[in-house]
Parts: C-alpha cells; sequence; structure tokens
C-alpha cells in the first residue's frame, strides 16, 4: 500500500515513508510518515522510531513543541522532567513544550514507539543527522552524530542548549 492524498485524509502503507538510521546512542530508525514537507498540508509531524536494545535517546526538550509518543513493542523507561516512568507496550507519554526527556531501551529486543510532534519538525532533525534507510536491509555498524549536531539541533526542534551526556549517561539507565 503507497500514501495516498489530496488536500482530504492521508492514508500512508508500511516501508513507503522517507526512512533514516540514527546515530549513536539511539542507533535504530526513524520513518517519517506524515509531515509538512510531504505536501499534504499537515501542521504536525508524525511517524515511528526503533530505538535499539542498550540504546537511548537522550536528554532533550522542545522550546515550542508538544510531543505525544505511543509505545507498541520493546520495553524500558523514560526520564521525564527527572521522574522515572517505565514503558511496555501500550505506554503513551505526552510531552508539553520545556518538558525534558530522555527514553532508555532496557529490553533484549528493540523499543517500538509512534511519535507526533505539533507543529512540525522533527523529521528535518532525522534526516540531518541520519543515513537513508531503506525498508529491510541490515542496521549499519552504529555510527556517530554530525559534528555540527548543535547547529542542526538549534536549527529544527530543540531546545536551547542541549546537555550533552555526561560519562555517567553513556553507561547507566538511572
Amino acid at each position: 500500500m503507497g500514501s495516498t492524498s489530496s488536500d482530504g485524509p492521508v492514508v500512508v502503507g508500511p516501508d513507503v515513508s522517507p526512512s533514516y538510521w540514527q546515530p549513536v546512542p539511539a542507533n535504530g530508525y526513524a520513518e517519517v510518515r506524515v509531515s509538512r514537507n510531504d505536501g499534504k498540508g499537515a501542521a504536525f509531524s508524525s511517524g515511528i522510531q526503533c530505538i535499539a536494545p542498550g540504546s537511548y535517546i537522550r536528554e532533550h526538550w522542545h522550546d515550542h513543541n508538544e510531543e505525544l509518543l505511543f509505545f507498541y513493542e520493546g520495553t524500558g523507561c523514560a526520564i521525564v522532567d527527572g521522574i522515572k516512568h517505565s514503558i511496555v507496550p501500550g505506554t503513551t507519554i505526552y510531552l508539553p513544550p520545556l518538558a525534558k526527556h530522555r527514553l532508555i531501551n532496557e529490553g533484549e529486543g528493540n523499543l517500538m514507539m509512534m511519535w507526533t510532534l505539533l507543529p512540525g519538525g522533527l523529521e528535518d532533525f532525522f534526516a540531518a543527522v541520519g543515513r537513508p534507510r531503506t525498508a529491510g536491509e541490515p542496521a549499519p555498524v552504529p555510527f556517530e552524530r554530525p559534528v555540527n549536531v548543535a547547529e542542526i539541533e538549534r536549527d529544527t526542534v530543540f531546545g536551547g542548549a542541549v546537555q550533552r551526556p555526561t560519562e555517567r549517561d553513556e553507561t547507566t539507565a538511572d
């Protein structure tokens, strides 16, 4: 099934959306299912993200964006404004602007989520830091974030001076 749209409803089938391998520490990949960049007129962006086993999305926040996350596979935890919450399939997290959050895959398999960002823009970050992905291809060897990642974050949807992981953050999930 492909993607269909006019100025009305949008239906996007599997494996037809822009998809990007993500760098360390998240690894895995992100697919952009609906965005303001695809000509469909959406005021938000939405897609799925896979966080590889033992990997995480470092702490960050969005100055002006609301984010909604729905986890449908895997286990892990979310640290939201310093409070740890378990993630199991069916967990939903709403993040208003400025809510600091970090997502950690604590399971043996992939941690899969659907994300929505309002207004959109996360797709620009995924494309800028990631590498193009084709569905079904094997994951690449983990790769580093671009050297200009702070500039990319500033120019997309991330808030303020994003805190860099400390050595302790790199090795623990607490």
